[in-house]
């Protein structure tokens, strides 16, 4: 895949952002949520190098069926959601859930189909509170402070 042209998420890619049928790696999961047919494929490398994934990531997805090059003649949406905004729900998502699946285990499993629902970095930063208060509430305020730090450094609002 050259940089220039525009991946998106074919609807098997859809489908497994909404069952997770195929298991992926997390990181794996996290770049096929970034793809969005907005940005070129160079833009999400440049933001996935953060990611510490693969460096053929998106070749990966494209071989599995889970993303396209974007139509040259498809109309560009009216307001394309930033790619740093894109990059913090994929650190966002990721960060929390690992939280929710390290320190809350099955007690998380409800506030996880909640992180599960965001589609957007706005959305997952609403829920951070809630977050806190449960690692608060099971593991001590010590945790919850910590794992605060890590999401406010690792996507800032």
């Amino acid at each position: 895949m050259r940089d220039d042209e525009v991946p998106n998420k074919t609807a098997a890619g859809r489908d497994e952002i909404q069952r997770r049928a195929r298991k992926l790696p997390p990181v794996l999961r996290s770049i096929l949520l970034m793809v969005d047919g907005q940005h070129s494929a160079g833009q999400l490398r440049h933001t996935l190098a953060g990611l510490h994934g693969p460096a053929d990531a998106l070749e990966q997805l494209q071989a599995m069926g889970l993303i396209e090059l974007a139509p040259a003649a498809a109309p560009a949406p009216a307001q394309p959601v930033p790619l740093a905004d894109a990059g913090a729900y994929a650190v966002l998502y990721a960060r929390m859930s690992a939280a929710v699946r390290e320190h809350l285990g099955l007690r998380g499993y409800f506030l996880q189909l909640k992180i599960e629902r965001c589609t957007d970095a706005a959305e997952l930063r609403a829920l951070v509170p809630e977050l806190l208060a449960a690692l608060a509430k099971a593991n001590g305020p010590a945790l919850a402070e910590t794992v605060e730090q890590g999401l406010r450094t690792a996507a800032p609002a």
